[in-house]
């Protein structure tokens, strides 16, 4: 935390720009001050840096930092809202920087025309107060992820694929994305947006959704607040809550660290020439047919945990099967015995994805239900009402 003579003072302009914003309890002068001292790193001046990066400048943060190595292409303008047309073929930092400096000249933008790297995340990160990631691939969250972690930095993640978005606040010693997910998926099982999609509007929710985090820890908002992992399902128009607590045994947040320096995260994640022969085992859930599902269940030692809202567990479900909405998942682990394999069911497959990711990281041998519910019920499986 800055100290209190170290603050600008702001300007009558400033007064009358940030007006609205100031008479917020837990904003106010001082808090308006903070923000103009503050510092942060958005990397990926992308669909989510997009969104993110543009509500924190017209909140007045002071200093923005854009990291992206890329241009814009005319593939990017449905969802990238810092670029134009006009824009493509320019570095998306210079196109970035020139949209938030006309949006607010009270913000100090410093373009890192650069890919995020092993070689120069440490350094960067030490300059900055809070970092944003919105980067597209594996090797690059993990990256950030450990980088914020060496650096002692908050750090507010999210990620986007066709109809949902994921969102998820570290905050240093309260857990980091490697607490959820331990190990990447095995290369080629997660597609990315070029091959499955993405509804651009989403990324704005979720960029979105990143400046307001990020707000509120540099105004000191939360500063009592567990980490937290939310999932956005657009079609649906619903949010959900999973618990996210640290892993004590987390190779790089956890009492005893092995891993203190940034390695080769395209080897970890499996990437190009320098993928290795043999990855750790995978926490990504393993999915399962309703017909693969039908002769998991033949064993009776396996439990049906359905992660729906109570009401749509009510209108259906697999018979046997218990009601554990996603955000009470930590209850579950903490009672269940870890020996007794679990079958992950939601509507469609999507949160209970999540959800037995969610139990693998905390050593249970779990599956989700490909096609959810609604998969089930479509292959002509039994089911039954509450």
């Amino acid at each position: 935390m800055k100290h209190e003579h170290t603050l600008p003072q702001l300007t009558s302009q400033q007064l009358g720009r940030y007006q609205r914003q100031m008479v917020l309890p837990g904003v106010g002068l001082d808090g308006q001050r903070r923000l103009l001292a503050s510092r942060v790193l958005v990397i990926g001046a992308g669909a989510l840096g997009s969104a993110a990066a543009t509500y924190l400048a017209a909140a007045g943060v002071g200093t923005l930092g854009l990291v992206d190595g890329d241009t814009v292409e005319l593939s990017n303008l449905h969802r990238q809202i810092l670029h134009d047309t006009d824009d493509v073929g320019a570095a998306k930092t210079t196109s970035g920087a020139e949209r938030l400096r006309a949006l607010n000249p009270d913000v100090e933008v410093i373009e890192h025309f650069a890919f995020l790297s092993s070689a120069n995340a440490l350094e960067l990160f030490r300059h900055y107060d809070l970092i944003v990631n919105g980067s597209d691939n594996f090797p690059a969250r993990y990256l950030v992820n450990d980088a914020a972690v060496m650096t002692g930095k908050p750090l507010v993640d999210a990620a986007i694929l066709r109809f949902e978005g994921q969102l998820a606040v570290f905050r240093p010693g309260r857990g980091c994305y490697r607490c959820l997910f331990p190990a990447p998926p095995p290369p080629g099982t997660v597609p990315d947006c070029a091959q499955a999609g993405v509804f651009g509007a989403v990324a704005g929710v979720m960029g979105s959704m990143q400046a307001v985090e990020a707000l509120k820890i540099l105004l000191g908002m939360d500063e009592a607040e567990p980490g937290r992992f939310m999932i956005y399902d657009a079609l649906s128009s619903n949010w959900y809550r999973m618990p996210l607590n640290r892993d004590a045994a987390c190779p790089v947040c956890g009492d005893s660290p092995t891993i203190s320096t940034l390695i080769d995260y395209e080897a970890f994640c499996g990437v190009g020439e320098s993928a290795i022969a043999a990855q750790a085992p995978s926490a990504r859930a393993r999915a399962v047919s309703a017909t693969e599902a039908q002769d998991l269940l033949k064993d009776r030692n396996v439990t049906i945990v359905d992660v729906r809202d109570p009401h749509e567990f009510a209108a259906g479900h697999l018979p046997g099967a218990r009601n554990v909405p996603l955000e009470q998942l930590d209850q579950l682990a903490a009672t269940h015995d870890p020996h007794v394999p679990i079958l992950v069911v939601c509507a469609a497959g999507v949160r209970s994805a999540y959800g037995a990711e969610y139990l693998e990281s905390r050593g249970y041998t779990a599956w989700t239900l490909s096609g959810g519910f609604s998969g089930w019920q479509a292959s002509g499986q039994d089911w039954t009402i509450a």
